[in-house]
């Protein structure tokens, strides 16, 4: 392809995308709102990741560094696309910078955003400063901290972590299940006990969705092995009462109501769509799915494809998603767009 590849976002689809392209000597232009690349696993401090178990700053950290030191590709960070025009393997894109960029396709690896547990009130958080998130958790983690209440600094007794906050709930308008808050709550769960033992860490979920090969070392290995305490159960509130945060609601299992008291409460919080992804659709003239997402074209015979020809989607744009599949999508948008230029010299040719 003559004309660069025009990658949005700089998270861990983008890098597999720039990198999968650069590799064959492709040319890319890699824009990133955000001063930094890296995506959620490195702006919102990670710990260790599912399935490897690696630092997200030395996993994810390492895609960035073969990417910034690809000479094939040019990185423009702190930059978005203000307009886009044109067709497949003559794309012009305005840059915020006032910059112009030729591109002969483009890939959109805009990611996700993190459910705002504000939108959640009755579960604490915002109220009581040990009402936490996973994402937080994860910082502290990675941190080398460990995990401690904000409010005074000790080490937890017991922790709640709360399943599906943000996922799976009409009342708040967000029907789909986010895929991987039940193992990443495993994982934090087993990170807990191993840096605190003597904290008791109790889930509490309304389905177990630890999909594919997680089943074993998370789901069983963290009750088995880490004594983690499973509760399905629905939750109505969470309140305080004599320094304590109360867990209010009903077991589901023996169809009684339940009030136990924690030291700390975690939110699994789930994934949403980019809050961007209203702009992203105008400007690159896209649709977006009933929820939110980018939309794919054909999930079986354009797996890439959005509705406009020439733009790709990878990751957690069109969906919620994890890690490995957001570097496979990265790849599968990589070779689509290859494909396309591929299919349009064949043509010129003839």
């Amino acid at each position: 392809m003559s004309q660069p590849v025009l990658i949005v976002g700089g998270g861990p689809a983008g890098l597999s995308a720039a990198h999968a392209l650069a590799s064959t000597g492709q040319k890319v232009v890699l824009v990133e709102k955000e001063e930094i690349l890296g995506g959620a696993p490195i702006l919102s401090g990670y710990a260790r990741l599912v399935p490897s178990h690696e630092w997200a700053k030395d996993a994810i950290g390492g895609m960035v560094t073969r990417v910034a030191d690809n000479p094939n590709v040019e990185v423009r960070t702190g930059a978005t696309v203000k307009d886009f025009a044109g067709g497949p393997g003559a794309f012009r894109a305005t840059l915020s910078d006032g910059s112009t960029v030729e591109a002969g396709s483009t890939i959109l690896a805009t990611g996700f955003t993190h459910f705002d547990s504000i939108n959640k009130p009755e579960w604490g958080f915002g109220t009581y400063p040990d009402v936490v998130t996973t994402t937080q958790v994860e910082q502290m983690i990675s941190s080398g901290a460990g995990v401690r209440c904000p409010s005074d600094g000790r080490i937890p007794d017991r922790v709640a972590i709360l399943l599906c906050v943000g996922s799976r709930d009409r009342q708040i308008g967000r029907e789909w299940c986010s895929k991987i808050c039940c193992t990443v709550s495993a994982n934090i769960a087993m990170e807990i006990r191993e840096m605190s033992p003597q904290t008791n860490v109790y889930i509490y979920y309304m389905d177990i969705r630890t999909f594919g090969l997680y089943e074993g070392e998370y789901y069983w290995g963290s009750q088995e092995d880490y004594k983690v305490k499973y509760v399905k159960a629905r939750i109505a509130e969470v309140t305080g009462r004599d320094g304590k945060l109360l867990v209010k609601g009903e077991d589901t299992l023996v169809k009684r109501p339940i009030s136990i008291p924690f030291d700390m409460v975690v939110h699994a919080v789930g994934m949403d769509p980019n809050v961007d992804n209203m702009t992203l659709s105008a400007i690159f003239d896209i649709e977006l799915n009933r929820w939110g997402y980018i939309d794919r074209k054909s999930t079986y015979a354009n797996l890439a494809e959005t509705s406009r020809p020439g733009v790709f989607v990878a990751g957690a744009a069109s969906g919620p998603e994890t890690i490995d599949d957001s570097i496979a999508q990265g790849h599968a948008a990589a070779m689509a767009a290859m494909g396309m230029a591929m299919a349009n010299a064949k043509d010129a040719a003839e």
